[in-house]
Formats: C-alpha cells, structure tokens, sequence
C-alpha cells in the first residue's frame, strides 16, 4: 500500500493516492464558492486537471481556469492571471500543476487584494510587512510533479521579464492553507520532468543541507529527503506506475522545501538566471551544475558530504557521493553541462552578475566572488 497521512507541518497536509477526490470539501471548508484553478499551458487540456474541474462543478464551486502558466511565469502571466481572477468574481485559488503553476496560483491568490506592485514584495528585509494580509485569497495547492515543494513554501519566484531576473516574492500567508499530496497525479508526467523535478528535490535537500547556517531541524529534513531521492528517484524514472515511489518522491519534494529554510547556494543562484535567459527547466538546469558546484565548495563540506555517504550506505565519502550524483545524472538521462542546453560562452559575463545578485548566494558554503562564480560558470560549460 501506498503511504497515506494527515500532516499539519508546515501546513494541513492530505498525503495519498486518491486523496484528489477531497478538493471540493477542502474548498468549501475555506469558505470558497467559486475557486479559480490555476495551471500551466501543458497540463490546462490534461484529464487529470478536467478531472479536477469535474470535481469542482459537481460541488457547485464552478469551473473557473486560468491555463496560461509559462514554465518561468513572468509578471505578465500574472497580470493575465490576475484579470482571469477578477473577471470571475473569484474568491480563492486552486494552484495545479508543477513548480511553475503553483508559484503564479500563490502570486495570483496573494496579489489579488493588493494595491502596489508585485515588485514591492520581494523578498529583501521586511518588504513583506507592505502587503495588506486582508486582501489575500486562500490558497490550496495540489502538485502534480515531485520537485519545487512549492505546495509547502511561503513564496513564489516570477521572472521580470524586462531584466531577465527571477525574483523572489514572499509573504507568511502565501503558505497554502491546504496541500494535497496526491501520487496518482504524478503518474503521467514525461520521464524528463519526472527527472528535472527529482534532481530539484535533491538539488533542495544538498543545498539546505551543506549551506552553513544554523538549523538543526532543517538539517534532518535534508538528510532524510537526500535518503528519499536516491532510493525512488531510479525506480520511479524507470517504472513510472510504482505509486509508492511517486510517493516517496512527494515526501523529498516537501521536505526540501521546508529545508530550503536554511538556505540555498551556487546550485541555485547558476540555475536562475540560466532559466531567465534561457527558458531552460529549473530542475535540469540544477542537476546539470550540481557536480561542478560539488566541486567548487568541496573545501567547505567535505566533511558534511561523508557523513550524508555513511547514512546513504554510500562508500568512499565525499568522492563516492559525488560518484553516486553523477551515476544518477546519467541513469536520468540528464545533459552534461551548460552547453548541451543552449547556453552561450559570450553570454558569461552577463549570467555571472545576474547569478551574484541572486539571493541564494548567501547560503553558499563557499563566498562567490565575480571571478570565482565566472570560473564556476566556465567550468559548468
């Protein structure tokens, strides 16, 4: 049997196969008449997100849609999004999908009551206090893919599509009021993203786990999700119908999230702006730079890596892990480097700067610098 739970860390979790025919009653316990269900452009014509309309049109909650996620939402999406929204008389927000629909449903619900613009909430200092928490709809999250942890996270990253930058915006109550964690709806995903979205999972638990800040509690989280990843991740890539894998996968792809709270590193401030620029998928670009980003703090957390060895039954320590990382990589088919996703050598620089200004800089193990993170990205390509 598959695992199946009720967790209320972070939020109110329905964790099982088959838990997806509770939409309804979680809506109407939020007091929500007429939910509008955000998604992506590839999963708005799927059966499993018509399924998912059909349980809310039978509950007399309508059929509200708003179908037009990018795979790195902008502020334009948002604005789309937003006018869906209000043009319905909508009063909370279902996000389905991926990483992507969930950040913009979240950006959706918590933009929706708010007088100034989306940048002003970005995550510096307390810019969050600006926001009036009032005009914040409620939020249900439903993850269709084991990756971001988005469905657990108190933040959505949108693209400025002017600068090419991904920006954090963060607020305590854009924290889904409820998750579902339904495996059955992972079952469908390409083996691709199945992949991109595993490795961001790991990518989450090997950053929150190595950065140098001071949380024990997170610090367990990632050791155990890293456990989660490397026993399901093959399994489930391979056999896409193993439920309690697709399970498993759901669990790391939370924890990671919650653990993230510690803080990210290079891993993700290379990604961001090679996603920004290049519309590459976050989590495959995450596994392409994790070897090289390995490397790069391996002074700072070799120690760290042999203990996640030992617990993984994985031997040789830090050059074993790293040996373990790159037989996953290809397992998963995942590209070597930079290069073999399109990046360009003349667009270095450029991606550089953008990367150091990316807050996930200061989680890193190791300080970037301009010229260490530009020898970084060449050794990425």
């Amino acid at each position: 049997m598959t695992p199946r739970a009720n967790w209320s860390y972070p939020t109110a979790i329905k964790f099982g196969a088959g838990r997806i025919s509770e939409l309804p009653a979680h809506c109407v316990a939020l007091g929500l008449k007429r939910p509008l269900l955000v998604t992506d452009r590839a999963l708005a014509g799927l059966p499993i997100t018509a399924a998912a309309l059909d349980l809310l049109e039978a509950a007399g909650l309508g059929r509200g849609l708003f179908g037009e996620v990018d795979p790195n939402p902008n502020e334009m999406n948002l604005a789309a999004g937003l006018a869906t929204y209000k043009a319905g008389g909508h009063d909370g927000v279902v996000a389905f999908g991926g990483g992507s629909a969930l950040d913009l449903g979240k950006l959706v619900a918590f933009m929706s009551g708010q007088s100034r613009p989306v940048w002003d909430f970005e995550d510096v200092g307390d810019w969050w206090t600006r926001a009036d928490p009032a005009g914040i709809a409620p939020i249900i999250a439903v993850p269709t893919t084991a990756g971001t942890g988005s469905e657990v996270g108190r933040a959505g990253i949108l693209t400025n599509s002017e600068t090419h930058m991904k920006k954090i915006i963060f607020h305590p109550k854009i924290l889904p009021s409820v998750t579902i964690c339904d495996p059955e709806l992972t079952v469908g995903m390409p083996r691709f993203i199945t992949a991109g979205t595993g490795m961001d999972a790991l990518a989450h638990c090997l950053e929150a786990y190595c950065s140098p800040h001071y949380h024990p509690m997170s610090q367990g989280i990632a050791l155990e999700g890293m456990r989660l990843v490397f026993e399901n991740l093959p399994s489930v890539y391979a056999n896409p119908e193993d439920l309690t894998g697709r399970a498993h996968m759901m669990s790391a792809a939370a924890m990671g999230a919650v653990a993230f709270q510690k803080g990210l590193g290079a891993i993700h401030s290379l990604s961001h702006p090679v996603g920004a620029v290049y519309n590459t998928h976050h989590g495959t670009t995450n596994a392409v730079v994790m070897p090289m980003v390995l490397d790069f703090n391996r002074a700072a957390i070799e120690g760290r890596i042999e203990n996640v060895a030992a617990y993984l039954g994985i031997k040789g320590g830090y050059a074993g892990f790293y040996e373990a990382v790159m037989q996953l990589r290809s397992d998963l088919s995942i590209p070597p480097n930079l290069s073999a996703m399109g990046v360009e050598f003349a667009r270095l620089d450029e991606l550089t700067d953008m990367a150091l200004q990316d807050p996930s800089c200061g989680g890193n193990p190791v300080e970037m610098t301009r010229e260490n993170t530009r020898a970084l990205f060449d050794a990425c390509m």
